[in-house]
């Protein structure tokens, strides 16, 4: 389904609105997971300054939250033997890459974190702040910043 146009909020809605009458109940589980994880952090924004809640970057950077527990999920899953959960988990994986942008390949990736080095005229390990923070503005939801933090290391010692 293509949703041009539409900011990741909308995505959601007519994704689950279809869901529902597809009567895709899994889906439509994983699709009501993602829709109350954006209106908790609604709420816990509109407390505080006023604002009137999440933007599509901050959707992104809760969408990669819940991918990435869902990986580690899988992961204690299969030692665990329990198959039958980890693919559940699999299939909510995928449902929630739908709303993700194309993650960046390992090049580029290294690529980014060349120009982001650059960018902020990093010299030392101290600058890992500024580096990770112009990688967030540029590319949240297309890489893992836990893996990219350790390759900025190596670049900078």
């Amino acid at each position: 389904m293509e949703y041009a146009g539409m900011d990741l909020r909308q995505r959601v809605n007519t994704a689950l609105k279809q869901a529902m009458k597809d009567k895709a109940t899994a889906r439509l589980a994983t699709l009501r997971l993602i829709n109350a994880a954006i209106k908790d952090q609604d709420i816990a924004r509109r407390g505080s300054d006023g604002e009137d809640g999440v933007t599509d970057t901050d959707i992104l950077a809760i969408l990669g939250k819940m991918t990435k527990q869902r990986q580690e999920s899988v992961r204690a899953y299969e030692e665990g033997g329990r198959l039958d959960l980890a693919e559940r988990e699999r299939q909510e994986i995928a449902v929630i890459e739908e709303f993700l942008p194309r993650q960046l390949s390992d090049e580029e990736t290294e690529t980014a974190i060349d120009a982001a080095i650059a960018e902020v005229d990093a010299k030392s390990i101290r600058d890992m702040g500024k580096i990770m923070g112009r990688l967030k503005e540029k590319y949240t939801g297309q890489m893992d910043f836990g893996a990219v933090g350790p390759r900025i290391k190596d670049k900078l010692s």
